[in-house]
């Protein structure tokens, strides 16, 4: 169990490592990451590729993610985004760096539909002293190939509080 002020990516890749390989191994993942970040888990993500610095998570079109023009929701794709950039952006941390989103930029191309594919690659920095706000992007692309949107989220990195 990781330590609260600790980062989470350590132990998360550890878990991904251990459960990718072995069947069903990528749905208890997903069962596991839904109940650790209930809203994020709300869309029902499926994490595909998750290693140090890089996230690979899709998001499957049904009715609960669509909107009223039956293309998926604005918010369920700012969702996606956050989690691919959180899950890139932590797997790339040293344990005793703590990470917070702090601002979100969305850009919407065009109507989502299908099956999306968002992939994000992180390199932050290790902080020193105070912290310091690092900006991961992701690409939310169709099956098509076809970018419908684009997130930039400004993350927070931090060396842990004092207990």
């Amino acid at each position: 169990m990781a330590r609260a002020n600790a980062s989470p990516g350590p132990s998360l890749l550890r878990t991904w490592q251990r459960l990718a390989g072995v069947p069903g191994g990528i749905w208890l993942f997903g069962l596991m990451l839904r109940l650790m970040v209930p809203y994020s888990g709300s869309i029902r993500p499926a994490v595909r590729e998750l290693a140090a610095g890089r996230a690979k998570v899709f998001l499957k079109d049904r009715r609960r993610v669509r909107n009223h023009l039956t293309s998926i929701h604005a918010v369920a794709l700012a969702n996606l985004g956050e989690l691919t950039t959180g899950l890139a952006v932590v797997t790339a941390l040293p344990p005793s760096v703590r990470s917070i989103l702090v601002g979100l930029n969305i850009v919407y191309h065009k109507k989502a539909r299908g099956t999306l594919m968002a992939e994000c690659h992180a390199c932050p920095p290790t902080p020193a002293g105070e912290g310091l706000d690092y900006t991961a992007t992701t690409n939310i692309q169709n099956q098509g190939g076809e970018t419908v949107c684009e997130v930039r989220a400004q993350w927070r990195l931090s060396p842990p509080a004092s207990p």
